[in-house]
Order: C-alpha cells, then structure tokens, then sequence
C-alpha cells in the first residue's frame, strides 16, 4: 500500500503553520499520524499537501492551573498516560488511554490529533465530552474557544475551519474526593470501542449524589453526554435500583448499527456498561464534607 503523491511542508512556527494553511489547497495536517497514514495507504484521503506539526513549537504539554488542566494538542498520549498528577487529579483520562490502541500507538499518537479525527467510538472524544473540555483553536485572525459539546458538527467533521489548527485542551476538574470510572467493550483490546461509557460521581458524606457526568460512545457520529440521566441521579442516594433506573434509561438511547454490531445489541451494552461504570466511579469516590462547595 502506498499513498497518492503529496507536497511535504515541515513547518517550524504556528503562524507559519497557518500561513502555509491559508495558501494551499488541499492540505492536510499531520500530527501523530496514526489515523491520517492508514487512511493516505487506503487512499481514502488524497490531499495534494501535507503540513507536518511535529516541530511546531509551542503545541505541546501539560499544565495544572488551580482547578483547570490545560494539555497541548501535539501532547503525545503516551506522555499523558505517565504523567502521575493527571492520574491523581483527573483519573478518567488516565483510565480512558489504557484502552487507545497499544502503547506503540499511543507513544506517536496526540490528543489534539484524536479529537479533531473525532472517531465516533473513539476514547478521548468521550473523555472531552464528558469533561466539559474547551478547545482552544488558533487562525490567522486569533484565538478562539469551542465547548467540546459544540465540536462534533456530523460524522468525523469537526467544527474548525480548514484554515485552523488545535492549539489546546482545557479540562475543568472536579474536586477531590470524586470517582470515575472508563469502562469500555472491544472485540479486541486495543480495537476501537462498541461501546465505551465515561461516568464521574461526586457524592456527600450521607451518599447522596451532588453532582454527576455519564457520556456514551460508539452509538452515534460522536459522544452523547446523557443529561437526562446525570439529572435523574443529582439530589438521590446512591443505590443499585437507582443505578440499574439510570442504566435502562441508557438502553432507550437511538444507536446505529453496522459490520461490527447491531443497533440493539449496542443499546444493551449502553446499559450494561452504565451501569457497572456508575458502581465503579461510586465505589472510587470519597464523600464530601461540604456538597456545597462540590457544586460550586
């Protein structure tokens, strides 16, 4: 397999990264290169240039700024999954990327490059939504920040403009004490998920729940924050009947189905999958003194 003939451009700076964006037609960015390569091989994409990001400086690494972790798109995920801070602080990230391909892939793969890939059983993708992650996404005119929630425009189509890079991620974290759990089902390990489901839970000394986040993958173009259910368990106490309740209401989500399973089949594990990663981020989590200040 070889690819279609492309014009290569290593750019060294952002703005020069941009300008070569703004004057050429057809061009494609490369970042890790772990989804773009197979598909140039495949040839089931074509660009006529390629604008490689890897000495781009200024794209890369991690920062903890009070309750907000900000990571550089070119940020390698293996990088991200030693890091000891992120695996205390936001542990659903560390979570989700044992489950990214293998680690051959993850020591060239980034975080900006999955997002903006934006495979629909993808695990970062589900990680952003779940976070409430903001991107911030560089042009020629400036800066701009985008909701991850506002990022999916259709299938694999993100809401930047051909002339755009990814700059960065910011995650907002939850306070001490939460739990989360990923929780996934993949033919293989390492495969791209049938389902995968990202729950956090933050409970109060009496086991209420005071605050709660459960995002889907894999049934549809993009990750599904199921906000119905994240208000069904707020204000209850923790239970498995309370939890089995917010796992049918998974099961009642619209799934597409394809080669690799039907669409009922997905909705059951929707439910199933809810379910035991609900119980796991609950059996992770440590009560809060004040669900006040959680809120907050």
């Amino acid at each position: 397999m070889k690819p279609p003939p492309f014009g290569y451009h290593d750019p060294a700076t952002l703005e020069e990264a941009l300008g070569l964006l703004a004057r050429l037609d057809n061009a494609k960015l490369l970042a890790g290169g772990q989804s773009l390569m197979p598909m140039l091989n495949f040839r089931l994409v074509a660009p006529d240039h390629i604008i490689d990001l890897n000495r781009v400086g200024g794209l890369a690494g991690i920062a903890f700024e009070g309750d907000r972790l900000t990571i550089g798109a070119m940020t390698r995920q293996r990088e991200i999954e030693c890091d000891a801070e992120i695996a205390r602080r936001l542990p659903l990230l560390n979570e989700a990327l044992l489950n990214v391909g293998h680690r051959q892939t993850r020591n060239r793969g980034t975080l900006g490059g999955s997002l903006c890939h934006l495979d629909p059983a993808a695990e970062l993708p589900c990680v952003a939504a779940a976070c409430d992650g903001v991107l911030t996404i560089a042009g020629r005119d400036g800066r701009r920040d985008v909701a991850f929630a506002d990022f999916p425009l259709s299938y694999m189509t993100p809401a930047i403009g051909e002339d755009e890079i990814l700059e960065q991620v910011k995650f907002p974290l939850w306070p001490a004490g939460h739990g989360s759990a990923f929780v996934e089902f993949a033919r293989r390990h390492g495969d791209f998920a049938i389902v995968a489901v990202a729950a956090l839970l933050l409970v109060d000394a009496g086991m209420r729940i005071v605050r709660a986040s459960l995002t889907l993958a894999g049934l549809g173009p993009a990750p599904l924050r199921m906000r119905a259910v994240e208000r069904h368990l707020v204000g209850r106490t923790v239970s498995f009947g309370l939890f089995r309740e917010a796992a049918e209401m998974c099961r009642q989500t619209e799934a597409n189905g394809d080669v690799h399973a039907p669409a009922d089949y997905r909705r059951h594990l929707a439910a199933v999958l809810s379910r035991r990663a609900l119980e796991l981020a609950h059996h992770r989590a440590r009560p809060v003194a004040e669900p006040s200040e959680a809120v907050a």
